[in-house]
């Protein structure tokens, strides 16, 4: 078996969530229509998650539509940026780092929200490489995120293993060659780490 040496994470839901989800965050503007709304405007978003595209004008006119007449900065700095960064996420990163492993983010974002990660989240000094798709021209679950993550990472797919909260983008990083584990916050750490420990990554206790 490859040995591991790098640890590609996402971010919503492996490291980050909203608190009390999506819809509970848009239902002040939108009410009972939140589910709807959000739905269709990450179908909407998708073209932006590649980096074609701005996000916020395409917001805009969907919650113009909806009749929703609070500006889109306060509507999308809200719900958007309402993001709880784990503890134990951050804790388990730095384990893997004093483990030796390169840790890196591959995340799918638009440009808004990644730079808002980037910097207001300070991801960019968390992360050996930080890999979102609105830079990579990719998004998850394509194969071709994985491709071009493990060349900025500088290593051969087969030595990343990759943390994922949704079947399809395991998929997708498998089909590039790179080990994958789905795992989502909800199950706890301790589940995440039996699940490294079986492809021979154990992080270090600090």
């Amino acid at each position: 078996m490859t040995t591991i040496r790098h640890v590609l994470l996402d971010a919503d839901g492996v490291l980050q969530q909203i608190p009390g989800g999506w819809y509970a965050a848009m239902e002040p503007y939108l009410g009972d229509r939140a589910r709807t709304f959000l739905h269709a405007t990450w179908k909407d978003e998708l073209p932006m998650l590649a980096g074609r595209g701005e996000y916020l004008p395409v917001l805009a006119a969907a919650l113009a539509e909806h009749g929703v007449e609070t500006p889109v900065e306060v509507v999308y700095a809200d719900v958007w940026h309402r993001i709880e960064v784990h503890d134990e996420s951050l804790a388990l990163v730095a384990a893997l780092r004093a483990g030796g492993y390169g840790v890196h983010l591959g995340t799918n974002q638009e440009s808004m929200r990644g730079a808002y990660m980037r910097t207001s989240l300070g991801y960019d000094d968390l992360f050996d490489v930080s890999c979102y798709s609105h830079d990579l021209g990719v998004a998850k679950p394509d194969p071709g995120f994985f491709v071009e993550a493990a060349r900025r990472i500088g290593a051969d797919p087969g030595t990343i293993l990759f943390v994922d909260d949704t079947a399809p983008n395991v998929e997708g990083a498998r089909a590039a060659g790179m080990p994958a584990v789905v795992w989502h916050l909800d199950e706890g750490h301790d589940v995440l780490r039996a699940r490294l420990a079986a492809h021979g990554v154990v992080a270090q206790h600090t």
